[in-house]
């Protein structure tokens, strides 16, 4: 009876989903079919005072099958709160539920994740992505808040489509055009923008002198490989404004690093992100890598003090709202040895686009960051906690640069 309650457990809670996990039923039915043959040849052996090889088979059985039914909570070793900047305990919601994914059995986990003293909760799952930048509302929603949530997201999608000068003009004459609309943030919220992305809009950025997505990628790696052999027991990389997922993929892919996280502000970005992850074979299962996606603002880094290895940020800093506060969030979360490494654009590559917007100034008003030199950059790193002799920019003509900083 003992057996057969457990897998009637499995075939109930999959029921419950509407999944079908045959892999996962075959796999209890035969742990549990090993454990009864073992019980049976016990029950005629002596009983000892030590435990024999079967006891400790039967242990090991019944621990992959709680595992199976109730994932244990943990605490992760770099997420944090965004506020309080304690570690977040990752607790696997009641249900790990099966499907299919490309016509294979995948496996789904939903998460709530939560600081120990935080009231912010968040959620999260391993077919999308952590979402550390929205904590979940507990109030009740009302259909007024609903429709308010429909017209803003709407208008968040519209608005990029409205050119910079007409925004502007109709934001200083008192129309709202998208609440909190912030150009350089997000213009990337748009699935119409994160769709075009890998299909054709980044090719544009070899005109600024950008080097390529492999060799961009090698670049960084070679630069990452000090601070990851001094933490070879960690080595963990963030790409910062992932976006699709271009980056993160290839340092996957590359086996250099224990943990990958992809970072992004927006959503759709990493829902993009997660399609291209899901539907490349070689990242299906990685023998040596962990690899997440989590939704955050670089200007409130998510991550405990000092607990990444490397940070990669590839034509992303013109995107950022609050420099000084990204440039501070990243010096704070690597590791002593850590290193930073960036692309982005001179101000001169969008001279065109920067006349256009009539000298209005501030996030809310400008397309992009407009970096007029290299001491700017510098600086700005300085300002942040770096080192002067441990911050390195260079410019690849006419327009590209490229930073790179130790901490």
């Amino acid at each position: 009876m003992k057996n057969l309650s457990i897998l009637s457990l499995l075939l109930l809670a999959e029921q419950g989903c509407g999944f079908v996990a045959q892999p996962t039923i075959q796999t209890a039915t035969a742990l549990l079919s090993t454990a009864a043959t073992s019980e049976g040849k016990d029950a005629a052996a002596t009983v000892i005072d030590e435990p024999n090889e079967a006891d400790l088979e039967r242990a090991r059985q019944k621990k992959i099958l709680l595992g199976i039914l109730k994932p244990e909570p943990t605490k992760d070793p770099v997420l944090a709160d965004p506020v309080t900047k304690q570690p977040i305990i990752v607790n696997p919601k009641t249900g790990t539920y099966f499907g299919s994914f490309n016509g294979r059995a995948a496996r789904r986990t939903k998460y709530e994740m939560q600081a120990s003293g935080s009231s912010d909760r968040y959620e999260g799952s391993s077919r999308t992505f952590f979402n550390l930048l929205e904590p979940v509302k507990e109030e009740e929603i009302t259909n007024e808040d609903r429709t308010t949530t429909a017209r803003d997201a709407l208008l968040r999608n519209l608005t990029p489509l409205i050119p910079p000068p007409l925004r502007s003009a109709l934001a200083t004459a008192g129309v709202a055009v998208g609440e909190n609309y912030v150009p350089m943030r997000d213009l990337f919220t748009s699935p119409a923008v994160s769709y075009a992305y890998e299909r054709g809009w980044r090719d544009n950025f070899r005109a600024a002198g950008f080097p390529g997505e492999d060799e961009e990628a090698r670049m960084a790696m070679e630069y990452f490989a000090p601070s990851m052999s001094r933490n070879m027991d960690t080595r963990v990389l963030v790409d910062m404004s992932c976006a699709t997922g271009l980056f993160t993929r290839r340092f996957a892919k590359s086996g250099n690093y224990k943990r990958v996280l992809g970072c992004d502000y927006s959503a759709s970005m990493l829902e993009e992100a997660r399609r291209r992850i899901q539907a490349d074979s070689s990242l299906s299962n990685l023998p040596e890598t962990q690899l997440d996606l989590v939704r955050l603002d670089v200007g409130q880094i998510p991550m405990q003090d000092s607990s990444i290895d490397a940070l990669h940020a590839g034509a992303a800093m013109h995107c950022w709202p609050d420099l000084p506060a990204a440039a501070e969030e990243i010096h704070r979360v690597l590791k002593p040895g850590g290193r930073y490494f960036a692309t982005t654009f001179l101000s001169s590559y969008f001279g065109m686009l920067q006349a256009s917007e009539g000298g209005a100034t501030g996030p809310s008003r400008q397309a992009f960051q407009y970096f007029e030199s290299v001491d700017q950059l510098r600086e700005l790193m300085i300002m942040g906690g770096f080192a002067r002799d441990k911050v390195n920019v260079e410019v690849i003509e006419p327009a590209c640069v490229v930073i790179r900083c130790e901490k």
